[in-house]
């Protein structure tokens, strides 16, 4: 029986010693891809900084190299989060995804070229190789810019349907709300009619023409000449907001 005990023990003391050693390296490498990407996310900044500062600050083959670079890792990144944003609630968006995987293999390859140019000593040949780069970037730049604006300009009608589809029912809701509203004379109530007052009480008027009838929930005390308002249902009546009144079509 204690040899038993002993050997429970050493079990659960076993497991709880590697849940604790699982647990760490989870933890040790979840740390450890935050830290990646902060010192990525760093080294981006710096180089976009970098490539600014010469686009603006240098001139000929230098300042043209970084604005090239510049202007197609800015198109890339903006599509790249674009298209990343919308997937989640686009399943359409998978294969323009797809698309922009393949182009990006173009741009990192062109990124590459742009970047060993740079360190290139002849500028000579440098400058004769301008246009053909300067060319290939705006083909990049152009399809990353033609899907960027494709899902947005898909989020944005999705987003116009859904809010012009909202306003529809609001439309319907507030029509049903406001049902005393139904006719230009439901407003005007007959003089003396009450709650208690039924449909074949109502008589003619001298001149022959019959008053409207009021609705038997908004109807109030008889005021003489004057119609009745609309008033709010008495808080007395009701314990909680929630709790439904009596319906008009039960009042006599």
């Amino acid at each position: 029986m204690e040899a038993a005990i002993i050997t429970i023990m050493a079990l659960l003391f076993l497991s709880f010693v590697a849940l604790g050693v699982f647990v760490t390296v989870k933890a040790v490498k979840a740390a450890k891809r935050g830290v990646d990407r902060t010192i990525d996310q760093a080294r981006r900044t710096v180089e976009d900084t970098t490539l600014r500062a010469k686009s603006f600050g240098q001139a000929g083959v230098t300042g043209e190299l970084a604005r090239l670079r510049l202007s197609l890792r800015t198109s890339m990144r903006a599509t790249q989060e674009a298209l990343h944003a919308g997937v989640g609630e686009d399943a359409s968006l998978k294969e323009s995804l797809d698309l922009f995987h393949r182009l990006s293999a173009h741009g990192l390859e062109l990124d590459e070229d742009l970047k060993r140019l740079e360190r290139e000593p002849d500028r000579a040949w440098v400058a004769g190789q301008l246009p053909e780069l300067t060319a290939r970037t705006e083909r990049i730049t152009s399809s990353a810019d033609a899907l960027r604006r494709a899902a947005r300009d898909r989020a944005l009608k999705f987003a116009e349907d859904d809010l012009s589809a909202l306003s529809a029912q609001i439309d319907v809701e507030a029509g049903a709300l406001r049902h005393w509203t139904t006719g230009p004379e439901t407003m005007q109530e007959a003089p003396g009619a009450g709650p208690g007052t039924s449909q074949g009480n109502h008589r003619p008027s001298s001149s022959g023409n019959h008053r409207p009838t009021a609705a038997p929930g908004n109807a109030g005390p008889a005021t003489g000449a004057e119609p009745s308002a609309i008033t709010a249902p008495d808080p007395r009546r009701t314990a909680y907001p929630w709790e439904k009144s009596a319906r008009p079509e039960t009042t006599t």
